[in-house]
């Protein structure tokens, strides 16, 4: 089935839709390329060279659990900025099977360079290679790590906030239901956006978005097949679906933000509610005719700034810093 570009999509993200490419996460080796393609043949058409922001970015590979590899993160930080600086540990999405540090590089600068947080971009485990709970671990463990060295990094262990994009958002949930559930270092916010939450694809939106730009309930189901390592699992964590959390009390705050033409809209709101109901400070935003990573496609579009902006300013006012242009 072709991508069909949603009628009520924002005028200036329909060309942006139309060359999204249909990837089939049924074939997770093709997708990883030709997302890759696709990302160098975006970065040259909006003539992207070295960034020349001011900002320090280091490589590293930091210490994991006994028995798994050593996690590759990137470290962005905005000198002259706060000593110590709050941190942010974000997540990319890819749904868990594709994606790594280069996939919301752009994003990522923006952050520290605008809100002068020091961020840590964190390169977990992929699936099918490596199922649940893999990726899961490996962004625990990272939190553990900048916690453990927030001396070294120049960071303030008391202004963490953990953050990420769709299977990222579903890792940040995860990673902050751990972290109260193990007595584990203190979040301060998280950043859901247009996150995954739910392996049982029930709601109206998984349904109705089969093929739709960005992100369709087809690769949905392949993207859980792959995370959970079998398609008719007995018993899910919420480590891996966070809306399998019985109690979502003593959380930290949150921002969720929810697209309209996307499956995962509704799990979303319901997991927005849900935090809500449990005493949560919350802030929902959804966005009106905008497409399942909108912001990452068409990041000058006018909605695409509007997007960033906002969740500059949560991130700011979450530590304490100020928003720069």
């Amino acid at each position: 089935m072709p991508i069909i570009v949603p009628q009520g999509l924002d005028p200036e993200l329909v060309r942006v839709a139309e060359l999204q490419p249909d990837l089939d996460y049924g074939r997770p080796q093709e997708s990883r390329e030709a997302l890759r393609r696709a990302y160098r043949i975006s970065r040259a058409l909006r003539g992207r060279n070295a960034p020349d922001d001011g900002l320090t970015v280091t490589d590293r590979r930091i210490p994991a659990r006994a028995g798994a590899p050593d996690i590759p993160v990137r470290v962005y930080t905005r000198p002259g900025g706060d000593a110590p600086a709050p941190c942010l540990l974000f997540f990319h999405g890819g749904g868990f099977v594709t994606g790594n540090l280069d996939t919301e590089d752009d994003r990522c600068r923006a952050y520290a360079r605008r809100t002068g947080v020091t961020v840590v971009s964190v390169d977990y485990r992929l699936a099918p290679e490596h199922p649940f709970p893999c990726a899961f671990e490996d962004c625990y463990d990272a939190l553990l790590w900048v916690v453990a060295n927030a001396g070294e990094l120049g960071v303030d262990s008391g202004r963490v906030v953990v953050g990420g994009t769709s299977a990222g958002g579903a890792l940040t949930a995860a990673v902050t239901l751990a972290s109260r559930d193990l007595d584990g270092p203190a979040v301060r916010h998280q950043m859901l956006l247009y996150p995954v939450t739910d392996h049982a694809m029930r709601t109206r939106s998984m349904r109705e978005f089969d093929a739709t730009p960005g992100w369709h309930a087809r690769n949905n189901v392949h993207m859980w097949r792959h995370y959970l390592g079998t398609d008719e699992p007995e018993k899910v964590s919420p480590y891996a679906a966070p809306a399998e959390a019985g109690d979502l009390s003593g959380l930290p705050p949150a921002y969720l933000m929810t697209i309209e033409f996307d499956p995962l809209r509704d799990e979303g709101i319901d997991f927005g509610r849900r935090l809500l109901a449990a005493g949560v400070s919350v802030r929902l935003h959804h966005l009106p005719g905008t497409f399942h990573g909108f912001d990452a496609a068409a990041p000058q579009s006018t909605v695409g700034r509007r997007a960033l902006d906002e969740q500059c300013a949560v991130l700011a006012r979450a530590t304490g810093t100020t928003v720069v242009r």
